[in-house]
């Protein structure tokens, strides 16, 4: 990103700060510059509720569609889409609501993914993003791979599995150079969340995207769960949330 797309996008953030109206305590201490710091909210636990807080604690957020929607094609092997399309028959007609999944991230250990559905194509990917902005954690990162051990947040400190539904994904640690092998619509999530390098093992009925990409967020989730010394901390060279 140049120079002068940093600046246009300071001067929207600017624009959008003056014309939002926080509803909730926590919008208020931000918009008042009480809370300069996203962890100074997740570390406590507390739920955001308003996208803009998303917007101005986390700089430079990139937001990505997941291809979870399939187009009809000869034999079931349409092309995939960004929107899954689904209809309902009731005595009027056909309803047709259209679902979406998005992921936000920093690239610096920053992440979420938010789901979205509604009658036309542009509500439902905008609810996608929100709602992924209301889901933002933070992560953990470092060099658990024996292989490499070279002390940088490159890739996870250790293996850990996610599950959504009967979709199961296992991530483990992998040594610099190897890059993200694992599913193509998993990158999008890993690579917004500043991991470069890592290996996975999938079981279950993966073709289901959504299911797919919350297990892989269920993961990384629980990176967080485990409390981890000083002493494994240096020598894995783990960082939580972003890196300076």
């Amino acid at each position: 990103m140049d120079e002068e797309q940093l600046e246009e996008k300071e001067e929207t953030k600017e624009e959008t700060k003056e014309e939002w109206i926080p509803k909730t305590k926590i919008g208020k201490l931000v918009k008042e510059g009480k809370i300069s710091d996203i962890d100074e909210i997740l570390d406590k636990g507390i739920k955001i509720r308003e996208p803009e807080i998303v917007d101005f604690l986390i700089p430079n957020l990139e937001s990505d569609l997941v291809l979870i929607g399939q187009s009809k094609g000869k034999f079931g092997g349409g092309q995939r889409k960004v929107f899954r399309q689904t209809q309902k028959k009731t005595a009027e007609g056909s309803r047709i609501k259209f679902v979406c999944l998005a992921v936000v991230g920093n690239r610096n250990g920053y992440v979420g993914i938010g789901l979205g559905s509604s009658p036309e194509t542009v509500p439902a990917r905008e609810k996608a993003i929100r709602n992924a902005k209301l889901n933002v954690i933070k992560i953990k990162r470092g060099c658990g791979s024996w292989e490499c051990n070279c002390g940088e947040a490159h890739s996870i400190p250790f293996k850990i599995k996610g599950r959504c539904s009967s979709v199961r994904v296992e991530l483990l640690p992998a040594p610099k150079g190897i890059g993200l092998c694992v599913h193509n619509e998993l990158k999008k999530i890993l690579s917004l969340a500043g991991i470069s390098d890592v290996w996975s093992k999938t079981f279950g009925e993966t073709r289901t995207r959504i299911n797919l990409a919350f297990a892989c967020f269920d993961a990384l989730k629980k990176l967080s769960y485990y409390k981890i010394g000083e002493i494994q901390k240096k020598s894995l060279g783990i960082v939580e949330g972003k890196k300076e």
